[in-house]
């Protein structure tokens, strides 16, 4: 009885350290959602009125650019997927790269060639144990990404849709996501960033525009649209990219938030169970030596008595 009593004790102990640990975590990651949200906030109207002005001069304008036109049978699409650098954060990671499997699977079937770009450790190990090609992959700032860090993602994405796809380039850039809407709720998307669809951007700009009362603006380009146009993809390409890292920077640690929670709750009932136990053991451990002693103390009664007669 006493070595199970001393096997439950260092249970309890060992469970109640790591309790400590989940909950230092719960709290930290609930910090940082904050910040995140924050970010995310900042940098959504910047976002959105880029795009609206990107629309407003290519749908304005008339300009046929090659990152507003769609090919006429397009080959090849570029997937930027969007993960994790750490886990503890539920299937947070393992939904994103999910979505990313549909979207590929989508793209395939419509005869097209995917080129596979990876944000975070844990798509490019995902990739990398099934042996599957990664066009480029970044790491190391996926909890807290900069502008910086968006514009490096950027880069070769806007130079491969701007070469030819005999050269290399795509004809479409697709992104992988998990959207933040609230904390207890995040969503993995799929959307297309180019070529723009001019129609659904310029139908929900005008939609913006209604419910504020107020008049489209009309634009002139100097020195031509094409120009303008030139300038403005390349931000919106970053400032969509950034936009999503801080989604999914906040996606992620919300999602380690629910899990530590839920760890540091499980802590807590197996405590419960361990102390349970333990006590029943002590119980059993007292109970036992009260017997040895009154067996004792019966069996040298006894002798007592045998000797006296």
């Amino acid at each position: 009885m006493g070595a199970q009593l001393r096997v439950y004790k260092r249970r309890i102990k060992s469970v109640t350290a790591t309790k400590k640990i989940t909950r230092a975590m719960e709290m930290i990651a609930a910090s940082r959602i904050v910040k995140a949200q924050r970010k995310v906030a900042a940098s959504a109207p910047y976002a959105d009125e880029l795009t609206r002005a990107v629309t407003a001069v290519a749908h304005g304008a008339g300009v046929k650019h090659p990152l507003t036109t769609e090919a006429e049978r397009p080959r090849r699409a570029a997937v930027l997927l969007i993960t994790s650098d750490r886990g503890l954060a539920g299937g947070y990671s393992a939904n994103a790269i999910k979505a990313g499997e549909h979207l590929t699977s989508e793209l395939v079937a419509q005869g097209k060639q995917v080129d596979a770009y990876i944000v975070g450790r844990k798509g490019v190990s995902y990739y990398g144990f099934r042996e599957r090609p990664v066009r480029q992959s970044w790491t190391g700032f996926t909890d807290s990404p900069t502008y910086a860090d968006a514009k490096a993602v950027a880069e070769p994405l806007i130079e491969a849709i701007q070469r030819d796809t005999d050269e290399g380039g795509v004809d479409e850039l697709h992104i992988v996501f998990t959207e933040f809407i609230s904390m207890m709720t995040q969503r993995p998307v799929e959307t297309r960033m180019l070529p723009l669809t001019l129609e659904r951007s310029a139908e929900e700009s005008a939609e913006t525009f209604q419910r504020g009362n107020q008049a489209q603006p009309l634009y002139e380009f100097e020195p031509s649209a094409e120009r303008v146009l030139d300038e403005l993809l390349p931000r919106y390409v970053e400032s969509r990219i950034y936009n999503a890292l801080l989604q999914a920077a906040a996606s992620k640690h919300a999602a380690t938030r629910r899990a530590m929670k839920s760890a540091t709750d499980n802590a807590e009932d197996l405590i419960r169970s361990l102390t349970r136990l333990a006590n029943a053991a002590r119980q059993a451990e007292i109970t036992q030596e009260i017997t040895e002693i009154v067996g004792g103390a019966s069996a040298l009664a006894d002798a007592t008595a045998g000797s006296e007669r």
